[in-house]
């Protein structure tokens, strides 16, 4: 059999039994197939890198690429404005490096192609990877979450009035919803009304310049605005462009200060009618009791509560536990509390619950706490 072939779906049946799994164990039948061929998975998801595409090659910001990337036939596709989690055995790391992206193709099938559209920040060894990345560089994915999605479908479509507010890399996910909205013949002819709101640096750093414009050109009834420079989101600017907003389906994804502006636009509203994802965590909510001492039972550290998230109090002490998006998402960090109580600094609430579940990353302790960790 070629090693360049897909594994064929029997053999992925036979090799995904619980049998087979219980003799490889504690490795699985996944990391012996990578070590013969990486596209080849029983179970796990692993994408290879098909080609890499720059959006902003005049720009002095930090660059922006699209990912082109082809996952295992264990891949069950994806919604429009979904993301996934992205896995790199980065060089030097003894590690395994996860981060979160948003998927900006349009929706996926089983084992389709997809595309992430990165930012390579400064400080993101993942990001910054990834948009220097090589084709055929094999990178490890979790299946597609989030619900930052539409509702309805080709089978059932409405003549609602949709309207997406986006700035910065938060184009993403808006952009996988559009575009899937145009492949499945969503347009004027249907009824349906798009708006698009976006806000960028400057022209130079605008990400999908090209297909935008293609897009507000076309008759499709989907009405672009871009916004460049120190033109900043405002709630007078949405009423004039959009009168009913708070009477319209509205997607919004940015920065936190943008964000909170946006939210604040729609007070009042439906709650159904704003959907909202952040690509940086928000503004922390309240502030709880900082006294005590923090354990972290496996490995045997303790240290006086900082205030700060478990996660980085473990990452102060030299720890490194498992996350991914730092942000209350993913669900990647979560561990056991044992005992204490801990504030969930996005919401607000706490709970003293023992032998708990919790995601370290939005989770700061009040008083004593014991994770194990």
């Amino acid at each position: 059999m070629s090693t360049t072939a897909p594994l064929p779906a029997l053999g992925r049946r036979i090799l995904g039994s619980k049998v087979l799994a219980a003799l490889t164990s504690p490795h699985g039948v996944d990391r012996y197939l990578e070590m013969i061929n990486p596209m080849w998975a029983a179970q796990d998801v692993r994408a290879r890198v098909v080609s890499v595409h720059r959006e902003n090659p005049d720009s002095d910001a930090a660059p922006v690429a699209t990912i082109t990337l082809q996952p295992t036939a264990t891949w069950r596709g994806h919604r429009a404005g979904q993301y996934v989690q992205v896995g790199l055995d980065l060089p030097g790391s003894a590690k395994r490096m996860t981060r979160c992206f948003t998927i900006s193709s349009a929706a996926s099938t089983p084992g389709e192609q997809i595309t992430l559209t990165v930012r390579a920040h400064e400080e993101g060894q993942v990001s910054k990877y990834l948009v220097a990345a090589e084709p055929g560089t094999i990178v490890h994915l979790s299946q597609a979450q989030g619900d930052f999605t539409l509702d309805e479908s080709p089978a059932t479509p409405t003549n609602n009035h949709l309207l997406f507010v986006t700035g910065g890399s938060g184009i993403t996910p808006a952009m996988s919803i559009v575009r899937t909205l145009l492949r499945d013949g969503y347009d004027g002819r249907a009824g349906r009304k798009v708006t698009f709101l976006h806000y960028a640096r400057s022209p130079e750093d605008q990400i999908f310049a090209d297909e935008l414009a293609e897009i507000a050109a076309a008759d499709n009834d989907v009405t672009v605005h871009l916004f460049h420079g120190d033109h900043v989101f405002s709630e007078f600017e949405l009423r004039r462009l959009v009168p009913r907003h708070r009477d319209t389906d509205t997607w919004a994804c940015g920065p936190a200060p943008m964000m909170e502006l946006v939210v604040a636009a729609y007070d009042g509203a439906p709650e159904h009618r704003l959907r909202t994802e952040f690509f940086k965590a928000p503004k922390p909510a309240g502030s709880g009791s900082a006294e005590g001492d923090v354990t972290f039972a496996r490995s045997g550290q303790e240290a006086p509560n900082s205030g700060a998230t478990l996660l980085e109090q473990a990452e102060a002490l030299g720890l490194s536990p498992e996350f991914g998006c730092r942000m209350g998402i993913c669900f990647s960090c979560t561990s056991r509390k044992t005992e204490g109580t801990v504030r969930n600094v996005l919401t607000g609430t706490t709970s003293s619950m023992p032998d708990e579940d919790i995601q370290i990353c939005v989770s700061a302790p009040e008083g004593d706490c014991t994770v194990e960790l």
